[in-house]
């Protein structure tokens, strides 16, 4: 039992949870580390959604609404962290959802298709095949999922299949919370926050946006601005950490 009034409560119902889906397939062992690495960089940002993170966020719905077929990749520690948000977004938006896995096996493909449709999430289904160009079995997706979205949405994402995807000519949005990554840095796009804080804001911002709004916004949009920015807040917080 972890006390609600742990000043550490959230974290640690988090970490149980994942470790729960660990034990049922959902997310890998491997993905545990990855966690708590972003853990980490969560510290140094002050475990709150910063003013250019949220800026971010509303780029991404601009992003979304002018997309002509945006589709949302999901990896195991994304659905395990968010499904219901994932939901609540492909509601708002309509953005395909399609599974993609580092460690893919069909049964792990299975347990996190049904473990995100038991949230409401709609699924894309099919054949994949080898449409990346990459050597490991991200490079599998469908042909009528993320091969031919123009804007793709991968949180926690592996820095090589983000940059591939950019080389295709793909719009690609991502939620990292280190924005010293390759993916934070190759990404056409990068929310420095949470990937539980980050979604509900996009969901918000894109309904509550304009077409011309989104437009203007892509128009000015500059990723190292919000990477430059978030290293500022660590280096400043780190600066006065004991002060």
């Amino acid at each position: 039992m972890i006390p609600e009034d742990h000043p550490r409560y959230k974290s640690l119902v988090m970490r149980e949870h994942l470790a729960e889906c660990a034990r049922k397939g959902i997310v890998s062992l491997e993905g545990l580390t990855a966690h708590g690495r972003g853990e980490a960089f969560d510290y140094l940002l002050g475990e709150k959604t910063t003013d250019p993170a949220l800026k971010a966020a509303r780029t991404a719905a601009a992003f979304l609404i002018t997309a002509k077929k945006p589709v949302f990749s999901v990896n195991g520690n994304t659905a395990a962290l968010a499904a219901s948000l994932i939901a609540d977004l492909q509601c708002v938006s309509g953005i395909d959802v399609e599974v993609n896995l580092f460690h893919r096996t069909e049964e792990r493909m299975d347990k996190i298709t049904r473990f995100l449709e038991s949230a409401g999430v709609r699924v894309l289904k099919g054949t994949a095949e080898r449409l990346v160009p990459l050597t490991h079995d991200r490079a599998l997706c469908l042909r009528n999922g993320i091969f031919s979205a123009d804007v793709v949405f991968v949180p926690l994402e592996d820095g090589d299949r983000c940059e591939a995807l950019v080389k295709m000519g793909k719009r690609v949005i991502t939620v990292d919370l280190n924005p010293l990554s390759r993916t934070s840095r190759t990404a056409s796009l990068t929310i420095v926050d949470e990937v539980t804080r980050a979604i509900p804001h996009i969901s918000h911002f894109f309904e509550h946006m304009t077409l011309m709004d989104a437009e203007e916004l892509i128009s000015c949009h500059e990723n190292r601005t919000y990477l430059k920015a978030a290293l500022d807040e660590i280096a400043g917080r780190l600066k006065y950490a004991l002060d």
